[in-house]
């Protein structure tokens, strides 16, 4: 290996530049771009640089800005410089101007010139040796041309680690591929960082080219699809986390790319790179966002298009958000914007920008109300480049921003029109644009009427229905602002009379009304035009009260889809009419439908309008007392005769009498219209209240008070029943539907019986015409169907009959919709159907769902999915199951004969086939087998016990139905089952539910595990076995036997995890009935449980090895192990021989249960050996089979079976637990040891038997000596009390030794040596008291030592006796110091295990310890042991038992510590004291630590002099302030350790204690003890000072500013007498003021309130000839310049505090002669000046240090001047405001006597010309 020194020359050699090496030098000459190496190495610098100085010459020819490197690089001068003579300030500048040139050269080096130039900085310069990496990036570009290779040629031997990859390149002289660049890029940060670094510095420089900016943006999009590709591997967090470095790797060089305006092609692949990185990383919306406005930010017009290229891409992969207000901002700006995207639309998706972009500009609408940013919305739009789902999301927003206009707001007029106007030609848009439009405005959840209010405008294409006659009537194609049809025209189209039409409600079609309607809606918004269509010749306005034409048309129109100002409209022109009429004389009841369904309306206009039409009926309507006299003639009724044209629809009209009229209108309609106003629910909950009968039946006189009577209610039930079945609009009827249905009955009539009509006349049309009527009437279907539905009530017989007609598909079989509302309204009645009713309804949908497919058509499917559905979702009673059950049917059913009873079942459960008449009934019948008992599945069949029976009768019926199909039917038996077992569940938890136990087969059952091949069916059948045998285990116990066969064949071999809890299950449940009744019948029940262990010893084999443990475990532990596990392992090594496997799973096996029942095994094996060795075995031969043929050998059975016990004995958690207990001195000991006695006198008398047969004998021998085994260890501990007995004193040593080695060998683990171990503590405990050899004593001790820490922990009583025989006067209390640092150091482990167990030893111990600590402060080594030994002991108590070390123990080692710190102790006793000193400060509370640290002080601060006078010989004067340190860096601990909240509590003594740290230099100063040098003072000083601000970042303000303000005033307190004294304590203070203000700065400077008064006193009376007086006025100076320095808050700028100390501060330049101003005065000056940021303050100061300028005294103008230069520098330009006040002093001093001050004052005015920028000659002529 080569040595430190050999690789230093190496080093040295590899970095040598070979100034003595001519071939070295020659070689590095011939480096060369354009000549051959000997070519090279023969030319002189003076004819390289004449070649390459033309090539120069001809680059600045074509590009100026070469010229600037004349005058360096390519001057005459270069040819002499040389670089290894340059310094390195120099060869740095040098760098730059080459790096400067290569950057500006790069994009010509395709050009002679540019190479020839090159050439000479590669041969002057070194180039390619000293700017490699700038080189390289300089050609990289173009690396697949020749030049690129003649560079790689004189590259140097090593290159820049990032550029590595080019070494085989540079070998075989080839150029690098792009692809290995590329890669390159990707995987090395490195060179992406250089690569990136360079391109932006050159671009920087306005140095770019082309070329490079192609080869960097198309490396760079490779390489970041590269690294993001990388970073997708691993977890998704770290993917994640992998993507986001790459990212933020990019960032800084994307944002600066992004930066350069000016440089169009950089940005451009900073595009691609933010595309890429878009489109492979999952980027959060947050930074695509910050991309997206990266991206246009600063854009040009050359670099528009591809931005938006970029904006698309990262649109694309953002949420479907709106774009930022800057990016729509800038988007804005780009003209022809929608042309542009379309554009780009042909070549790549744009819609997320595009939608996000006009989701922004209508934001942008919304907020500023811009209209001029509709027309590009409009463009976007109708240029299709948003999908329907955007274009709906924008159409949706302008909606929006509609409706929120305030109709009130000037602001807001013009954009109404504008909004409408756009909104209007959106909807008139041709093609797929204007489909959505007109689609979201369909959809929307803004009331459109009031939109279109609003905006004044129509939006949605409402007409009137079209005229049947075909003909259409031509409109004007103008359209006005307000978009209303011209009036006028569609006026002069009307025909002026009707011929055939006398109402407009028949319900045939009608010619005139289409026209009329759409003539009526033009004139709806504007009452003139009203007036006019009022008075058209067809509507009969003169004669409206005795025909119908006239109100039946605004009747119709009222009720029709027509917008809400036609609606109202007509609702008014209707109240109109009824107000024109004489009161009483006409009935309007004919009326009273429409106008109450429009009290229905969702617009609260057409609500108020039809509540004023409703007033005006009441109103013309005769009252209540006038309809009931008799004289008065009653009101002709209107429209009676052909209010729905003539025929049976107006005849079969029932009407109300007029009493009942004035009735309804008074007392139920008007009182409630306000409300209805409001809700437009009202309306039924007002009819809900009056029309029902009272629910309370007790009280029906006091609910019928006020109330109709039944006669009148049933009578507005059947008008208005009549007009829902009669009227010709769906709207009505839905209205008055929903009114209605609201009444339940009245005196026993449902509404049933009088709207059952209804319904039936809608069931009853055709799919097709139904649609085109709601369509025409714009209502939803299915709320018409849901309506009409609601008719039948639960407790109406005929309505249910009707739906139960339509499910069997009697009617409206082809109508889909209309049978999913059937199927929804038995479902919401179903609750309400009782008895009887609800099981027929049950058994009709039953019927309905199991309807043949084959006699069924198409139609019927839908009815057969619904009823299967429906009872499938809705809860069955136990009754409906039960019926359905009964009603399967059974395989006798569908045979021709079905066979006898009796032959129903052959033997073991087989079942006879019958043959079928038809198969297709089997396949019906499987179907509704499955189907009923999936709906008991879902019924929860434990809520359901009745069902029992029926559910076995089916499961019987189901091995039938298996021998018919010839299948397992598994899944139907699997229902059948988890019904059953739901059922015993259910019982099981609660025992009120009664189980017919007749009905029970465990035969079934049996036949479900053994017929079946079904793993599911099989432990379902398991697991209800189970339950029934926990349950009723009388029924199941004569069959569970060859369930366990079966088991041991099948289940036991699966893997899953449901198989496992089956076998789990029914072992626990099944096999403790079965035991308890073998013990019953008082054999053995081991042979009787023989053959069940039989089948799961066959099956162990095929039991998964992971499962059985636990399967083996379970099934002994139920069968009972004392009884069982060694029949079990006897039959294993019987059936499998003693194999490695079956050793391990045995010793597993046995593992898992306690010593005695192993034990107790034990001793039943040895029994069953014996017992198979008899000439006449018993129970042996049931389990083991011996003799049972002549082939058996009963002495090679007990041999396999004797060859497992000694494996079972040695095992090492038997031995570990049998010592254990053995060791116990309880019940569970005793009956071990009995067990232990018994199998050693089984084993012996066995092997007595057995002598002459070797094999045998031997192998008893082996269980003989692995019983042996189970013995413990303590008989090691036995034989060593007996030798301790023995009087030879060197032999009890070494057997003592002996022990306490073999103490370390022991694990700490084995329970059997520890209490061995800890059992013999009291002898040696008797050994260290009575034993007067010493070194018997120490060994002793050892052993104690190692003991407790090994095992003490485990008996802490024994412990804790031993350690008081350690603390006495035996030990610890002798005078060998050997056995005293023995004792310490077993006394500190002691601790650590007792805790405060050895409390009751520490106050005879920790004044021992203090006091030998004291007295071997020595130099001598077995002293300093003790001392160590002590401190051991000390902070063992500080580390566990911190509570011990306080008080006069605290205080005791504290002093023992000061001693020992001055003393001249070694390293390692030095280490344990801080050690122990570090422990105590964190350990002990804060009180006593704080308070021993007070009080110890004194003698800390004094102990240099004690100790140099009580241990002359050892103190050495240069560490007399140790103990000091020391008590500093506890302190300091103890503050930092303990939280503010404690520190502050003990404030009050802190801050003593820092009293007197303050107070030390005076103290140390007045003592003149030579020991205490002024640099000692200092350190000291420095260290209080770091531990103050420590102790001060635990305070608020509250606490620290009284200790502040006292510490100042305490500083003062010394009498005045006493100057030097009082200087020195101040010199403390304000050394500390200092360092105060410097680390919590501007937080604390108004603290300098407190000292202002006294700075400014000191800086008055200082005494230049006194050192003391001169440092203290240093300080007091530093102190304020770092308060002026921190000041944030104005502090100084306040007159109050500027004017006390600016005066004092000028006032010392008078001490210039004899202070150091330039240090401290003029610093505190410069920074007052800057904290009093004031014009004024700044004149006070300046004026004052012009003054001084004029002084006698040179000193005194310099000190002036030099201040005023440091403030011009500092204060610059706002300094110099006050230079017309200077100049004439300036004047003054460039003549003045003396030359320093002069000078001086040529550097100021030097400065004031650099700040100002212009020369002061001028100024100062």
């Amino acid at each position: 290996m080569a040595t430190s020194l050999a690789a230093q020359l190496s080093a040295i050699a590899a970095n040598s530049e070979y100034s003595l090496n001519l071939k070295a030098q020659k070689a590095k000459h011939s480096k060369s771009l354009i000549f051959e190496p000997r070519i090279a190495a023969s030319q002189s610098f003076d004819t390289i640089y004449t070649l390459c100085h033309e090539g120069f010459q001809e680059l600045c020819l074509l590009d100026g800005r070469f010229l600037e490197f004349q005058r360096d690089i390519f001057s005459e001068q270069s040819q002499e410089e040389d670089r290894t003579q340059m310094t390195a300030v120099q060869n740095s500048e040098l760098d730059k101007r080459i790096e400067a040139f290569l950057g500006l050269v790069g994009g010509r080096l395709r050009l002679t010139p540019a190479i020839k130039a090159v050439e000479w900085l590669v041969r002057r310069f070194k180039i390619h040796e000293r700017n490699t990496s700038f080189l390289l990036l300089t050609f990289l570009p173009y690396h697949t041309l020749p030049i690129f290779t003649t560079l790689l040629s004189i590259l140097p031997e090593r290159v820049p680690q990032e550029y590595k990859f080019l070494q085989p390149y540079i070998r075989s002289l080839t150029s690098p591929p792009r692809h290995t660049i590329v890669q390159i890029a990707t995987n090395t940060i490195p060179f992406t960082s250089a690569l990136n670094n360079y391109v932006l510095r050159i671009c920087q420089a306005r140095q770019n080219y082309q070329a490079l900016l192609a080869f960097w943006a198309g490396v760079m999009t490779e390489a970041v699809a590269g690294m993001m590709d990388k970073s997708r591997s691993g977890r998704q967090g770290v993917q994640l986390q992998n993507e986001q470095e790459v990212i933020l790797r990019l960032l800084p060089t994307l944002n600066e790319g992004l930066a350069m305006k000016r440089v169009p092609d950089l940005r451009v692949g900073c595009y691609m790179i933010l595309s890429i990185m878009a489109s492979k990383g999952g980027l959060d919306d947050k930074l695509l966002a910050a991309m997206m406005e990266a991206v246009v930010l600063g854009w040009t017009e050359e670099t528009t298009v591809p931005g938006l290229v970029c904006l698309s891409i990262l649109a694309q992969h953002r949420s479907a958000k709106q774009t930022l207000k800057r990016v729509t901002k800038e988007l804005l700006k780009v003209p022809n914007l929608p042309n542009l995207l379309t554009e780009l639309s042909k070549q790549r998706r744009v819609d997320k920008l595009a939608n996000g972009f006009c989701v922004g500009l209508v934001d942008r609408v919304r907020k500023t109300s811009e209209i001029a940013h509709l027309s590009t919305i409009r463009q976007l739009l109708e240029q299709e480049l948003l999908s329907d789902a955007q274009a709906a999301v924008v159409v949706k927003a302008l909606i929006l921003v509609a409706h929120e206009i305030d109709a009130t707001s000037v602001s807001h007029q013009d954009m109404r029109s504008h909004l409408a106007s756009l909104l209007v030609s959106l909807t008139q848009l041709s093609g797929h644009v204007g489909f959505v439009v007109r689609g979201v405005l369909g959809d929307t959840d803004i009331d459109m009427d009031e939109l279109e209010l609003k905006l004044q405008t129509t939006l949605r294409s409402i007409e009137a229905p079209p005229s049947p006659s075909g003909d259409v009537v031509m409109e004007d194609a103008s359209v006005n602002p307000a978009g209303t049809p011209n009036l006028s025209a569609l006026l002069e189209a009307l025909p002026k009379k009707s011929v055939n039409e006398s109402t407009f409600l028949s319900h045939g079609s009608s010619h005139i009304y289409p026209d009329l309607c759409r003539a009526f809606i033009a004139s709806a918004s504007n009452a003139v035009d009203l007036d006019t269509f009022d008075e058209v010749p067809i509507l009969r306005r003169e004669t409206a009260l005795e025909d119908t034409i006239y109100l039946s048309f605004y009747m119709r129109t009222w009720s029709g889809p027509y917008p809400v100002t036609a609606r109202a409209s007509a609702l008014q022109m209707g109240t109109r009419c009824v107000l024109g009429c004489k009161v009483s004389t006409v009935d309007f009841q004919a009326v009273l439908p429409y106008a109450i369904a429009a009290l229905g309306d969702p617009a609260t206009k057409v609500r108020r309008a039809a509540s004023e039409l409703l007033v005006a009926i009441s109103k013309a309507h005769p009252s209540v007392p006038e309809s009931k006299k008799k004289s008065t003639s009653k009101p002709r009724r209107w429209a009676s005769d052909d209010l729905y044209g003539a025929g049976t629809n107006t005849e079969d009209l029932t009407w109300l009498p007029t009493d009942i009229v004035a009735r309804l209108l008074s007392e139920i309609i008007v009182p409630g219209l306000e409300e209805c106003i409001l809700d437009r629910k009202h309306v039924e909950s007002i009819f809900e209240k009056s029309l029902n009968s009272a629910r309370n039946s007790e009280t029906p006189k006091k609910q019928d008070v006020g109330r109709l009577p039944q006669i009148a209610r049933i009578a507005i039930l059947n008008f208005l029943a009549s007009h829902v079945i009669h009227t010709p609009l769906f709207s009505v009827k839905v209205q008055l539907l929903a009114l209605l249905n609201q009444v339940r009955s009245i005196a026993g009539t449902t509404r049933t019986k009088a709207l059952l009509p209804a319904l039936q006349q809608w069931a009853e049309l055709p799919a097709t015409e139904a649609s085109r009527l709601c369509e025409e009437e714009q209502i939803d279907v299915a709320q018409l169907d849901d309506q009409l539905l609601a008719i039948v009530a639960a407790n109406d017989k005929e309505g249910l009959q009707y739906l139960a007609n339509i499910v069997s598909g009697e009617v409206a079989s082809t109508r889909p919709a209309f049978l999913d509302a059937v199927f929804k309204r038995l479902r919401s009645i179903w609750s309400s159907l009782k008895g009887d009713t609800r099981l027929s309804t049950a058994q009709m949908l039953m019927d309905a769902a199991q309807s043949s497919s084959e006699d069924a058509d198409e139609s019927r499917e839908p009815i057969s999915a619904g009823s299967a559905d429906l009872l499938r979702t809705t809860p069955l009673s136990t009754d409906i199951l039960l019926s359905f059950l009964n009603q399967l049917p059974t395989a006798a059913m569908l045979a021709d004969k079905p066979p006898a009873t009796k032959r129903r079942r052959t033997s073991h459960g087989e079942v006879a086939r019958t043959p079928l008449q038809d198969s297709k009934q089997l396949t019906a019948a499987i179907k509704k087998v499955t189907f009923v008992l999936q709906l008991v599945d879902s019924s929860e069949a434990g809520k359901h016990p009745e069902l029992l029976r029926g559910l076995f009768n089916v499961l019987a019926e189901l091995q039938h139905f298996k021998a018919q199909v010839s299948s397992e039917l598994a899944y139907l038996q699997g229902l059948v089952l988890g019904s059953l077992l739901a059922i015993l569940k259910a019982h099981k938890l609660d025992s009120s539910i009664k189980l017919d136990r007749s009905a029970i087969r465990a035969d079934l059952l049996v036949d479900c595990v053994q017929k079946t091949t079904s793993p599911q069916v099989q432990n379902a059948a398991l697991l209800l076995i189970a339950s029934l045998a926990d349950t009723a285990p009388e029924l199941v116990l004569h069959s569970v036997m060859p369930i366990f066969t079966f088991m041991g064949s099948s289940v036991l071999r699966q893997n899953d995890e449901y198989s496992a809890h089956v076998i789990s299950q029914t072992i626990r449940e099944v096999i403790p009935p079965l035991i308890s009744s073998l013990r019953k019948e008082k054999g053995n029940p081991v042979t009787g449980a023989a053959e069940l262990l039989l089948s799961f010893i066959a099956a162990y084999e095929h039991v998964p090895p992971h499962r059985r443990k636990g399967l083996f475990s379970s099934l002994v532990q139920t069968l009972g192990a004392e009884d069982f596990l060694f029949a079990l392992l006897a039959m294993l090594v019987d059936k499998y021989g003693v194999t490695d496997s079956i050793r391990s799973f045995v010793s597993e096996l046995t593992g898992s249960f306690g010593v005695e029942v192993q034990l107790q095994s034990a001793v039943k094996y040895l029994d069953l050996v014996a017992d198979v060795l008899k000439p006449k075995p018993s129970y042996s031969k049931v389990l083991l089979g011996t003799h049972e043929d002549g082939d058996s050998d009963p002495q090679r059975i007990a041999l396999d079976e004797l060859t497992l016990l000694p494996h079972l004995l040695s095992q090492k958690r038997l031995i570990s637990q049998t010592g254990k207990l053995l060791n116990r001195d309880d019940m569970d000991a005793a009956r071990v040891r009995d067990l232990y006695s018994t199998l050693l006198e089984s084993i012996l008398a066995l092997a007595d038997t057995l002598k002459d047969q070797k094999r045998l004998h031997n192998a008893c021998g082996d269980v003989l000596e692995s019983l042996l085994g189970l013995l413990s260890t303590s008989e090691f501990v036995k034989s060593v009390e007996g030798l301790l007995d023995r009087p030879n004193e060197a032999l009890r040593r070494k057997v003592l030794r002996s022990l306490e080695v073999r103490i370390d060998q022991e694990s700490p683990s084995d329970a059997i040596s520890r209490v061995a171990m800890l059992s013999f503590l009291p002898q040696l405990t008797a050994i260290i008291r009575e034993s007067k050899d010493v070194l018997y004593k120490h060994t002793a001790v050892g052993c104690v030592d190692k003991i407790s820490e090994k095992y003490g922990k485990k008996d802490l009583e024994a412990v804790s006796a031993a350690a008081e025989t350690i603390a006495s006067a035996h030990c610890l209390g002798q005078s060998d110091n050997r056995l005293r640092v023995m004792a310490l150091l077993c006394l500190s482990s002691l601790v650590e295990i007792l805790r405060e167990g050895i409390v009751s030893v520490l106050p005879i111990a920790i004044p021992k310890a203090l006091e030998y600590m004291e007295s071997s402060v020595q130099a001598n080594d077995e002293a300093q042991k003790l001392y160590s030994a002590g401190y051991a002991f000390m902070s063992a108590l500080a580390h566990h038992l911190p509570y011990m070390v306080s008080g006069g123990y605290l205080d005791k080692l504290l002093e023992v510590s000061n001693i020992s710190a001055e003393a001249d102790l070694d390293d390692k006793a030095d280490e344990s004291r801080t050690q122990c000193l570090q422990l105590v400060a964190k350990q002990v509370d804060a009180k006593s630590m704080f308070g021993a640290l007070e009080k110890d002080w004194a003698r800390a601060s004094t102990v240099g002099t004690l100790v140099s006078n009580r241990y002359g010989s050892l103190g050495d004067t240069t560490n007399s302030e140790q103990a000091l340190h020391e008590y500093l860096e506890v302190l300091s601990i103890a503050v930092d350790k303990h939280p503010k909240t404690v520190v502050t509590k003990y404030s009050p003594i802190l801050a003593k204690i820092f009293q007197n740290a303050f107070d030390l230099r005076r103290q140390w100063t007045v003592s003149a003890d030579e020991c205490f040098t002024p640099e000692a003072i200092s350190e000291i000083e420095r260290e209080v000072n770091d531990v103050a601000i420590k102790m001060i970042y635990k305070f608020n303000d509250a606490t620290f500013r009284p200790i502040f303000s006292n510490l100042i005033e305490w500083a003062s307190a010394l009498p005045k007498k006493d100057k030097a004294g009082r200087a020195l304590r101040l010199q403390s203070i304000y050394g500390f003021m200092a360092v105060f203000f410097e680390n919590l700065k501007s937080i604390v400077t108004n603290y300098a309130t407190y000292l202002l008064d006294n700075a400014v006193e000191i800086l008055g009376a200082v005494d230049p000839k006194d050192e003391v007086s001169r440092e203290l006025w240093s300080r007091v100076l530093q102190t304020l310049t770092k308060c002026f320095e921190h000041d944030q808050d104005d502090f100084w700028q306040s007159p109050s505090h500027f004017t006390v100390v600016a005066p004092v501060l000028c006032e010392q330049f008078k001490n210039a002669a004899t202070l150091p101003l330039v240090l401290d005065l003029i610093p505190a000056v410069v920074e007052l000046a800057a904290a009093a940021d004031s014009s004024d303050h700044h004149k006070d100061l300046n004026g004052a240090i012009l003054k001084h300028m004029r002084s006698e005294t040179a000193s005194v103008r310099l000190a002036a001047v030099r201040c005023e230069q440091e403030l011009t520098d500092r204060l610059g330009e706002e300094w110099l405001a006050m230079l017309p006040e200077m100049l004439p002093f300036i004047s003054e001093l460039q003549e003045d006597d003396d030359d320093v001050v002069e000078k001086e004052t040529h550097r100021w005015i030097v400065k004031i010309e650099g700040v100002l920028g212009e020369s002061l000659d001028s100024m100062l002529q």
